[in-house]
């Protein structure tokens, strides 16, 4: 089966399959509030966006975005307004590329910062997704995660909504007159692709869909468009839920044993039985893939 095939089939699968609507809750990461034009105005329209539709999202914070008062208070509107908020180290660091000592370091570090604002349940994001190349990582990390009482805040939809942001900033540096409404189409329609690819890969895996969560940005780009995202899944059927309610969900349990460790948990536990060699792409989601749509804004 091809890529393609399998995603057309993914958009057909939604619509007939009868009692199983989708769920879907929005994730965010990083908090890179100081690259925002207008920080405090961007915090305004995601809050807004999220709480039009009534749901509950996961914020996971990198700590030095928190290590300093302007990056305390933007925290602290989110868990004021509700939200889960959930450790995704103090430096970002890819895993892949550093040592269980220092990344393990790392993420007690983020846990010491954000101490006063993490919610339960306490959740751990790894950066870029990266959970370890090799076995012995991979283990050593879930082993500490399980001792510190952090569960896995998995995606299930991955997503490359980063290379658009990094895109529209490029644009918008060479240009400061350009629309940035044309970007909205070409963003909703890669997040909706990516929504039914994974969905559909999880009904191929498991036989059901599951509450999933999906990788978004704390950028300029979602201060724009988030808004739109959760309207068209909406408007297409999905039931939007609160993380916590998604994080419930018996899948976030599981444990692929796959090297390297991560990507999307649906792509793991797809990888994991080893019937899905022409479908999946490593790494799930990347820049390049987009770049041929990009530049044709």
């Amino acid at each position: 089966m091809t890529r393609r095939c399998f995603v057309t089939g993914a958009a057909c699968a939604i619509g007939r399959a009868a009692g199983s609507q989708p769920r879907i809750a929005i994730t965010m990461d990083d908090v890179y509030w100081s690259n925002l034009p207008d920080p405090w105005d961007a915090n305004r329209r995601l809050l807004e966006a999220m709480a039009k539709h009534r749901a509950r999202l996961a914020l996971f914070v990198i700590g030095k975005n928190a290590d300093s008062k302007t990056g305390r208070e933007i925290v602290e509107t989110w868990k004021r307004a509700g939200h889960l908020i959930g450790n995704h180290t103090y430096s970002h660091r890819n895993y892949h590329s550093c040592t269980f000592e220092e990344f393990s370091a790392d993420a007690t570090r983020a846990g010491e910062v954000l101490a006063p604002n993490l919610t339960s349940p306490l959740l751990f994001r790894f950066p870029m997704l990266k959970e370890g190349d090799t076995a012995e990582k991979r283990d050593r990390m879930r082993a500490f995660m399980a001792e510190n009482g952090w569960g896995n805040g998995h995606v299930t939809i991955d997503t490359s909504d980063w290379y658009y942001e990094a895109r529209l900033r490029q644009r918008l540096a060479a240009d400061t007159k350009f629309d940035v409404n044309r970007f909205r189409t070409p963003y909703l329609d890669h997040i909706c692709d990516r929504a039914q690819f994974y969905d559909e890969l999880a009904r191929r895996t498991l036989g059901r869909s599951v509450a999933h969560t999906i990788l978004t940005h704390y950028t300029f780009l979602n201060s724009l468009f988030l808004g739109d995202v959760l309207d068209m899944f909406a408007s297409r059927g999905w039931r939007i839920v609160d993380a916590e309610e998604a994080y419930r969900d018996p899948v976030f349990r599981r444990q692929p044993k796959i090297v390297p460790a991560g990507e999307s948990l649906i792509w793991a536990l797809a990888k994991e039985t080893g019937k899905f060699d022409g479908v999946l792409r490593y790494p799930g989601e990347d820049g390049d893939y987009e770049k041929k749509k990009v530049d044709r804004i």
